[in-house]
């Protein structure tokens, strides 16, 4: 090409990094997808090809400088192109969560002012057709999946592969804009828009520009030596900065191949076909996929159970010495190693782990016992702490020094400080650039020195100098007695048991804490069907008695372990529910990334927090619910509260 994407300091922007993979990686694999149950495949240099066609395309169809693109839909090849080919013609791409509803959607969509909308199937056309008379800026939707879609009134429809027909077509007529407009890309250009998860409020337009997207990228592949030949799968939302930067900023930095599995269905066979080397997944994978072993082991043999469970206790106690590297004893190394062929290499291969070099979990706390039964496997996984206004990376667990109760240590390039009420801020070259239309929010969150307040409450370990979270800052608080109350320390500890799948815990200026709990629906109904207990619904087992006592041991004996940490000891959980419903992102209660809304839930369920504190042995209520097809119900029932049985601190005891 006759103009210079890559400047003497290296490139300078996403698309100048795809033509210097097409260049230097040109045969080897760039993206995969599993498409009708068999795996397509792109080289770098195909792949240069396939979004400069699109990117001629949206010229064609009059994109504009400054202009916004929407992305909707499950990850795809085709989808993180659009984001390439838009940044390509000067235009900033806004992916979306493909599970908000039309009304979530409407409110980003109108705020960015996108003109164009890249579109998966029919389900996210049909969101946008349905709000397109709230959009005042909202001109075509371009759609991958034509199916459903003959018969539309195709006015403002585009079909994605006719979009690259018609770039193709019109090269000789764009290309030279094309590269003009490439050549303006600079480091501070924008690359990306993200919003936030509105975890109280409405979701903020954080934008990031090249130099926070490529800054990242070199160094969290540096300090993790990620490398060209490494493979990831691309699972979690594309509106989410973790599938941003690993899927897009790393591939495009160290020239690894992203693979897209075929649904949400084969996700866990398309991970076990693949093979990672390198993979991220927030905690709630990791629960879920522990608990699906536990299922399974449930459904063992009796001599096939007392294996697991042998050499289990082999693993927990020397798995993570070995993988760190640290003097473990012949015997206990030859049981290990028996173990691994009987025990831990076939579970891994059945998780789809059994290549990973790189692991990482983030996006909340998870459970001591969780990240601990992974690492006893011989799994690299570690902790990282990030939000989408560091560009995901503030600390990361270097090898060797991975422990369950910290985030690690400051990234490269990243600088920590923690203020006197605990909070914890930070500066780097990741750091966003501004809240799109919000100064206010953008001053109240980055001062003037480009320190940025976190929101989160924690402290910097003095010798290790490894920062651990406590908690939001909002949410940390204290009980009546002066107690430090950190309900997501609690949360986290229920949640370890496969049959929870959420809890919330309440006591902030309270005398004794209290607890939701939300039952794992695919783990208690395996027991009741192994039981022979049959249910009707959701609402019908929660409330099973056995289910209830289950449930009760699973508190009591989290509240013994928070017994021995003299500093959270006051979190017990002295009453509890099981709720007749699980806590939906539909029905406000979670955020899109699955985060709990307390404020929400505290005002919907007030009665039944109201009967958990004022010993009320059961409580009725009324819950509007939202249903699939977006309609409006609501269940009623009638609640057990239970009594926890809760402990001494055993530290303080010992004291005196």
């Amino acid at each position: 090409m006759a103009y210079t994407l890559v400047s003497a300091d290296g490139p300078q922007s996403v698309p100048a990094l795809l033509h210097r993979n097409a260049k230097q990686f040109a045969d080897a694999p760039a993206y995969r997808e599993k498409e009708f149950g068999i795996w397509q495949s792109w080289t770098w240099a195909q792949t240069r090809d396939e979004v400069e066609a699109l990117a001629l395309g949206f010229l064609e169809l009059g994109a504009a400088e400054g202009d916004f693109i929407a992305i909707i839909g499950r990850n795809r090849p085709y989808l993180y192109w659009a984001m390439m080919a838009a940044e390509m013609v000067g235009v900033v791409p806004v992916p979306l969560y493909q599970d908000a509803n039309a009304e979530e959607m409407a409110y980003v969509l109108d705020h960015c002012g996108a003109r164009f909308v890249v579109a998966g199937d029919q389900e996210q056309v049909d969101k946008v057709l349905e709000v397109q008379d709230q959009l005042t800026q909202f001109e075509r939707i371009i759609y991958l999946d034509p199916r459903g879609l003959r018969k539309y009134d195709h006015a403002k429809l585009d079909q994605y592969t006719a979009v690259q027909d018609m770039g193709r077509k019109a090269r000789d007529k764009h290309i030279a804009e094309l590269e003009a407009r490439q050549a303006k890309l600079t480091y501070d250009s924008t690359g990306v828009m993200l919003y936030t998860s509105g975890t109280t409020g409405k979701p903020k337009g954080v934008v990031l520009s090249n130099r926070n997207i490529i800054e990242t990228a070199k160094s969290s592949s540096a300090f993790d030596k990620l490398r060209q030949t490494d493979d990831i799968l691309a699972y979690l939302p594309m509106a989410w900065v973790g599938d941003f930067i690993f899927s897009v900023g790393q591939a495009m930095w160290t020239g690894f191949c992203t693979n897209c599995p075929e649904s949400a269905d084969t996700m866990h066979v398309d991970l076990r076909e693949i093979g990672p080397t390198y993979y991220f997944a927030p905690p709630r994978v990791f629960e879920t996929q522990l608990t699906s072993v536990m299922i399974r082991m449930e459904d063992a043999s009796r001599m096939k159970k007392w294996l697991f469970d042998k050499f289990m206790a082999v693993a927990r106690r020397v798995g993570p010495d070995i993988l760190d590297g640290k003097p473990v004893g012949f015997m206990d190394k030859l049981k290990y190693g028996l173990g691994e062929v009987m025990i831990y290499g076939p579970l891994k291969n059945t998780l789809g782990l059994s290549r990973v070099r790189v692991g990482y979990t983030a996006g909340e706390a998870i459970g001591p016992e969780i990240f601990d039964f992974y690492r006893s496997l011989g799994i690299n996984l570690k902790q990282l702490y990030g939000q989408t206004e560091a560009t995901v990376f503030i600390t990361a667990q270097p090898d060797g020094e991975v422990r369950s109760d910290t985030v690690g240590v400051t990234c490269p390039g990243v600088e920590l400080k923690i203020a006197e009420n605990g909070e914890v801020f930070y500066r780097s070259p990741g750091v966003f650039v501004e809240y799109y239309k919000n100064p206010e929010s953008t001053a109240d969150t980055k001062d003037a020195d480009g320190w940025v307040a976190t929101g989160d409450a924690g402290f910097i370990e003095e010798g290790s100098g490894h920062l651990r979270i406590i908690d939001r800052a909002k949410d940390v608080g204290k009980m009546a007695d002066g107690n430090l109350f950190a309900p997501k320390y609690v949360e986290n500890k229920l949640k370890f048991f496969p049959n929870i799948l959420e809890a919330v815990v309440f006591g902030n200026g309270r005398t004794e804490c209290t607890a939701f709990i939300n039952i794992d629906l695919t783990a208690v109904g395996n027991w009741a069907e192994r039981n022979n207990i049959g249910y009707a619904s959701y609402q019908e087992l929660a409330r099973h008695p056995q289910v209830m006592g289950q449930i009760q041991s699973h508190v009591e004996e989290v509240n013994a372990s928070i017994a021995e940490d003299e500093m959270l000891s006051g979190c017990q959980v002295h009453r509890f529910v099981v709720l007749h419903k699980e806590l939906d992102a539909d029905d406000g209660e979670l955020t899109r990334t699955r985060k709990v809304r307390r404020k929400v839930i505290g005002e919907k369920f007030e009665d039944i927090i109201n009967a958990l504190y004022d010993g009320s042995p059961s409580v009725s209520t009324v819950t509007e619910v939202t249903y699939e097809d977006g309609r409006k119900g609501s269940i009623s029932a009638t609640l057990e509260v239970r009594d926890a049985k809760v402990f001494a601190d055993t530290r303080k005891m010992a004291a005196e």
